[in-house]
Formats: C-alpha cells, sequence, structure tokens
C-alpha cells in the first residue's frame, strides 16, 4: 500500500554570493492517511525547508534540489513525484490536496481584505459553487473552527482579531477544500497556552473527522507529545532519531533529543541552570536525573540539581522600589459623534502591587488581558487613567518631563520582539551605543565602542558582531542584543515582556540562564511578562495571575505553580502540555 506522501532521500541546498550550504540532507519521511507525523528541532534544523519542499514554496535559485523524490497519492489515487511536476500542476494542488498553515498567521493573511473574503477566495478557486454558497461555507468552516461569532468574523480584517483567531481562520483556509494532507508549520508558537491546546484539538480533531495526513512541525517535543502518531528528531539537516512519542520521550536515544527534552523550565527549581543543547553535543550531560523535576501530581520529585546557581531570594530587600496603587488604563470602545466616550475597554482595571528591590515578580495570563499595557503604563510608556505609580518613592505622575527623562535611565524594557524593535538600517553596535550617547555616559566614541562591545561581551556576543545588522542576527541572538541595550544604562528596574515566548526551547534557555547571570551582576528589579506559568515560575520570586485587567491571584511562585486557588490559574496549569510536566527517562 501506497503511502499519502512519501519523502525519500530528499537534500535541499541554498547558493548565495557563490557559497553553498546544505539544509537538509538526506531526508526520508513517509506520511499515512489518518497520520500525524511530528517533526521537531530547533530552527535551522531543515524542518520548514522540508515542509516547504513538497509544494515547492522555495524560490529556485538559491533553493536547489540536489537529490531525492516526494511521491504524493491523490484523492484519485494517482501518484506523482511533486518534484517533478509542472507550475500549472502544482497550483492545482496547493489549497485543494495539499494545505499548509503557516507560522504567522498576520503576515500569512491580506490586511486589506476581510478573512471572510480570503477563505472564500479559497473554496472559489478550487470547487464549482457560487459565491453565494462560498460563502455559507466559510461562515461554516469558522463555526467548525470554534470563533466566536462566525457572520460577525466574516468582515472582519486581520487585524481586528487577536492571534488565536487569526491561527483559526488559517486552519478554515487551511480545511476550506478538505485536503488530503495538511502541512502545519508551527502554527501555536508564542501561542497562550490555553489558545496552545484549543488549536491542537481543534487539529486533531479535524483530522479524525477527514482522515487527513498531518504534518506537525515544531521546536518542542512537549507540544507534540499529546497529538502525534510518530516523532521525527531532525538537528542539522538529518533525521537523528524518530518513534512513537511515549518512546522518545521516556527512552530517548541521541543527545540532541535528550537535550531538547532537558532544557525546559518546567523541570527545574528556580535559579537552577537549565541544561543547554551545546552541553549535551558535547558528552558535558548526559542526564537531568538530579535535577527538580515536576510529576502531573504537582510533587517535587527530586533533590535540587547540582548546577544550581545561587538563588536571589536572599537578595530581596524589603525597601519597595516601585508601589502601584490601584491602576487603570481604559482606552475608549465606542462614542458619540464629537462626544465624549460611551463604554471603553478596561485593559487594566484597579491594580495594587507593590515590588521589592531585588526581587522579580512573573506576571502572567493570556493574551488581552492587560499585562503588556501594566507593564507600559508603570513605565508611562502609556499614560494611566487613574491610580499611582510610585518609583523610588517619587509619584511618577507629578514629576516633570526633564526629571522623567532622566528617570528613564533607571527604568528598562525588553519588548516581545526584538527585530520590530531594533532599526533595520542601524548597526547593532550603534543601537546599543544610543543610549549611552543621549544620556552622556559615553566621553567619546571610542570609550561608547569599548563599552559597547563589553555589553555584547556579557550577552554571550562578541566585537565581530558590532558592525553588524539586525537582519543578519537570529531570533535568539536579536534577543540578546536588546537585553544589552536595556542593560546598557545599568538601570535598577527591568520589565522584560514576552521576551522568550516565540524562542525555540533550547535558544529559550540560554536567554533564561542569561537574564539570571545578569541579574546576579547588575543586581536589577524586574517584572517578567509572559503566557508561559512554567517559564514564569522558573524565573520568578513572586506571581501575580492577570485575568480582564484585575489580579486574580498573587502569591509565592512555587505556591501559584504547585497549590493554585484560582480557578483561571488552575486552567493556565492545565492547559500547559502534559509532556512538559511528565519526568522524561534521558
Amino acid at each position: 500500500m501506497n503511502s499519502l506522501l512519501s519523502i525519500q532521500n530528499l537534500s535541499v541546498s541554498f547558493t548565495s554570493d557563490g557559497q553553498t550550504s546544505s539544509a537538509v540532507k538526506d531526508v526520508s519521511v513517509d506520511i499515512d492517511k489518518g497520520e500525524i507525523v511530528a517533526i521537531v528541532g530547533e530552527s535551522g534544523s531543515g524542518k520548514s525547508v522540508t515542509s516547504l519542499s513538497i509544494l515547492q514554496l522555495l524560490p529556485s535559485p538559491p533553493a536547489e534540489y540536489n537529490t531525492g523524490e516526494i511521491w504524493f497519492t491523490d484523492k484519485k489515487g494517482e501518484r506523482t513525484n511533486l518534484l517533478k511536476v509542472s507550475a500549472s500542476y502544482l497550483r492545482t494542488i496547493r489549497g485543494n490536496e495539499i494545505s499548509m498553515i503557516f507560522q504567522e498567521p498576520m503576515t500569512s493573511l491580506n490586511p486589506v481584505h476581510t478573512c471572510g473574503n480570503q477563505v472564500m477566495e479559497a473554496i472559489v478557486l478550487h470547487q464549482e459553487v457560487t459565491k453565494e454558497q462560498a460563502k455559507e461555507r466559510t461562515i461554516a468552516l469558522f463555526e467548525s473552527v470554534q470563533l466566536p461569532n462566525p457572520r460577525l468574523m466574516y468582515n472582519r480584517y486581520p487585524h481586528q482579531l487577536s492571534g488565536g483567531q487569526k491561527q483559526r481562520v488559517m486552519i478554515a483556509m487551511a480545511m476550506s477544500c478538505n485536503p488530503s494532507l495538511l502541512i502545519c508549520d508551527e502554527p501555536t508558537t508564542a501561542l497562550d497556552v490555553t489558545v496552545q491546546k484549543t488549536i491542537l484539538q481543534l487539529i486533531k480533531n479535524l483530522q479524525q473527522q477527514n482522515n487527513m495526513g498531518v504534518i506537525f512541525i515544531s521546536h518542542d517535543l512537549g507540544v507534540v507529545a499529546e497529538i502525534a502518531d510518530k516523532v521525527i528528531v531532525m538537528y542539522k539537516g538529518t533525521i537523528v532519531e524518530s518513534g512513537v512519542p511515549e518512546e522518545i520521550y521516556n527512552n530517548a536515544k541521541h543527545p540532541y533529543t535528550k537535550a531538547l527534552l532537558a532544557c525546559r523550565p518546567a523541570l527545574h527549581v528556580k535559579g537552577e541552570r537549565l541544561p543547554v543543547v551545546k552541553d549535551f553535543m558535547d558528552a558535558k550531560l548526559t542526564n537531568i536525573h538530579d535535577k527538580i523535576v515536576v510529576g502531573n501530581s504537582g510533587e517535587v520529585m527530586e533533590a535540587a540539581g547540582k548546577n544550581a546557581i545561587v538563588p536571589t531570594d536572599g537578595l530581596i530587600s524589603p525597601q519597595p522600589i516601585l508601589e502601584v496603587e490601584s491602576l487603570k488604563v481604559w482606552f475608549p470602545a465606542t462614542r458619540k459623534l464629537f462626544g465624549p466616550p460611551t463604554t471603553f475597554i478596561k485593559a487594566v482595571d484597579g491594580v495594587s502591587f507593590t515590588l521589592f528591590e531585588g526581587e522579580t515578580i512573573g506576571l502572567v495570563g493570556e493574551s488581552g488581558c492587560g499585562k503588556s499595557t501594566l507593564g507600559r503604563s508603570v513605565l508611562h510608556l502609556i499614560q494611566p487613567t487613574s491610580g499611582s505609580i510610585y518609583f523610588k518613592g517619587k509619584d511618577l505622575a507629578k514629576v516633570s518631563k526633564e526629571e522623567m527623562r532622566s528617570m528613564r535611565k533607571d527604568m528598562q524594557i525588553i519588548f516581545q520582539d526584538p527585530y520590530s524593535s531594533l532599526n533595520p538600517r542601524m548597526k547593532v553596535g550603534e543601537a546599543i551605543g544610543e543610549p549611552l550617547r543621549v544620556h552622556g555616559l559615553a566621553r567619546n566614541n571610542k570609550e561608547k565602542k569599548e563599552k559597547v562591545i563589553e555589553l555584547l561581551e556579557k550577552v554571550q556576543l562578541g566585537a565581530e558582531h558590532y558592525q553588524r545588522y539586525p537582519h543578519e542576527f537570529s531570533g535568539g541572538q536579536r534577543q540578546r542584543i536588546v537585553i544589552a541595550r536595556a542593560l546598557a544604562l545599568r538601570p535598577s528596574f527591568v520589565i522584560c515582556d514576552e521576551s522568550v515566548s516565540a524562542l525555540d526551547v533550547s535558544v529559550q534557555a540560554q536567554v533564561l540562564n542569561l537574564l539570571n547571570d545578569l541579574k546576579a551582576e547588575f543586581k536589577f528589579t524586574s517584572i517578567f511578562i509572559s503566557h508561559d506559568l512554567s517559564v514564569v515560575r522558573y524565573i520568578s520570586d513572586r506571581i501575580m495571575v492577570m485575568n480582564k485587567g484585575k489580579i486574580e491571584e498573587t502569591g509565592n511562585a512555587e505556591d501559584i505553580y504547585l497549590r493554585p486557588q484560582s480557578a483561571y490559574t488552575q486552567k493556565l496549569i492545565e492547559s500547559i502540555p502534559k509532556g512538559i510536566v511528565e519526568t522524561p527517562n534521558i
């Protein structure tokens, strides 16, 4: 019996400026109908190149298919090598026989067309139906992917939807022609754990209802553990391990697979150094049995690990650095013509808390709960509607613009998306050095460059990176650059706004280790904003759980994570994929 899709000995390379680099080397994968095959690995491992090769979505040049065949069995039972077919044939099967859900829905959806029109276009293109029939089919699809008020969503533009809703529109579009094969390229990266759980379950349900084959690409073994029938682990363009999820998770053979399993914050206590891929690949680590691991029951399983660094708990001062009282940030939702607003979006609604010197407070909640708005209003990047913010005893509402400008060097923020927070036309050395110039902390260009290179080295980059532009770095490297820029002025208070949410688990481990090291050295106080409770628990002393603009629950990090009192917090923890919190046997 022929497989739905059979990739045989595929090798893909890229040629640029006369230099050729190999992206995929001799990869073979089979996917049957009704089967979910997960391809797991870091950025650059070749997993996305493999999936894009199926529909020949890689521009050629620079891409070149050196060896291999990709055999696809269509709905009529005809078997075709997709690497040898014409462009017109590929157009007939793209979206019809084989569909793809991309990682970033906002860049995949056209911002000037309504969501409904974009899905309807795919139906009209591939099926013999009227526009009215296509519209009703689109609304039915929106209902099947659990979009609220499907008829209303039909007429909305992408920017009017949340991240999870946009991803559901992409799934509806992918499912519009009942494809035989669905390719999901990191469809849940950077989504809240609750939204992620819903999307994963939705893909699983649609796959079972339509008996589809699914290729699910991810950097996170924990995410795929619950839905995949088979897991393939890729490293540097090759397959290093494959098998059923239980076998991979409980009896990993390859050091790289062990590293992907071991580097999760959920498996470690606060202050313990996270293992990184390089250590496993260099044979410096072979297992994590000496680490603290949290099981499904929420009990601590083992004693503290050998790699623990000095925890910061003893460094917390009883002196408050930040006091927030009854803070409200409301945005007008509707207003009368030329009149005052009639209704408001209450992004932050009466929040009060105190942050002590040396402390890290984790602020956690779903998208739209108000956590980023709270963080930015604390720094007066968004003006509060009412309430008080005292920083080192000063009421920020009463300080002058000049005084606020001077205080800014003591209050910094690390944004979620490092690429959009860096000027693409400014070399990173200049970007890091700009705050030093603005605040007069470098006497001349030579001193500024020396300080910038010192900062680059602190975030594990080097002097050779000074003259490079942001696009020349990976996501993890760019995140280190914005961390270096935030710390250039040696602030006493830093807000990290979802600063590791879109990173590979291995790169995330490196950045979290870096933040711990820098906090020990620079002694800054911080608010760590995230939707991932396992990360927040690892990095924080206390946790505040936020929901619909209000603080739902607050307390010691371990207490909140292991013994949550609020039903909302319990829901957040239950949404963490089980593979993340089980004890891997590695």
